[in-house]
Order: C-alpha cells, then structure tokens, then sequence
C-alpha cells in the first residue's frame, strides 16, 4: 500500500498531475514535511535508476536555472538538496520530480513495458475534479 505523499508523487512522475498542482500541493507543507518530501523524492530517484545523463534534461523540465544552487548540486551528482535552505526547498522539489520522472519513465519502458506488479506503475487515473 502506497502512502498519499508517494501517490502524489508517482503521479507526478508518471504525468497524470500537473506540476503546478504538485507544486502547490508541496508549498502547502510545512519545512520540515517539504524537507521529508525532497529526502523521499531523492530515494526515489535512486530506486528508478536516475543517472547522470539525465541531469540536462530534468534541470530544462524543471524550469529552473542552470546556476540555480539544486541544479549545479545535480550536476555534480549532489543529492543534499533536502538540506538546503528553505528559500531553495521549490526549486529542488521541481528539479527532483523532473529527474524522478525521466528516470520511472525509462524504467517502465525498458523494464515494465509488458506490465509489472508494481503498485506505483498501476495508479488509477485520478478525478478530474479533485481539488
């Protein structure tokens, strides 16, 4: 059974929310939660086999700048991103989600392609209507 935070969070990746959505939903949090969210998305980007090739591309769906302190620790291949201070918290949500989906995405296409047990692969299509 999956927690509401890794549903949110593997929709996110899977594109059936909206970033703005998460975006919104993670701002909602307090600092310490945001802090918690960031430390799963960085285990969960380990589990989906995240890789240094990826970096460009999630810095450039992440909408952040390249000088933007979360994208030169990517770069680096630094995942301390949740313990930066709290005015880069956004960012680093944004720049982690992007490398999570591009990582679950080539995941399920090259691993689970025929299908899979994995509760997360098999979300049900969330209401249009949620708020």
């Amino acid at each position: 059974m999956l927690y509401g935070h890794e549903v949110i969070l593997n929709e996110l990746a899977q594109g059936l929310r909206p970033t703005a959505e998460g975006v919104e939903w993670f701002e909602g949090h307090s600092e310490d939660d945001q802090r918690k969210v960031l430390h799963a998305l960085v285990l969960f980007c380990h589990q989906a086999r995240a890789c240094e090739d990826d970096v460009p591309e999630s810095i450039a769906r992440s909408g952040i700048r390249p000088t933007h302190t979360p994208a030169v620790m990517l770069a680096k291949w630094r995942f301390g991103m949740p313990d930066l201070p709290a005015h880069e918290l956004g960012k680093s949500f944004r720049l982690l989600v992007a490398l999570f989906g591009i990582a679950d995405t080539r995941r399920r296409t090259l691993r689970c392609a025929g299908g899979c047990g994995h509760e997360w692969h098999n979300l049900p299509n969330p209401p249009a209507d949620r708020t």
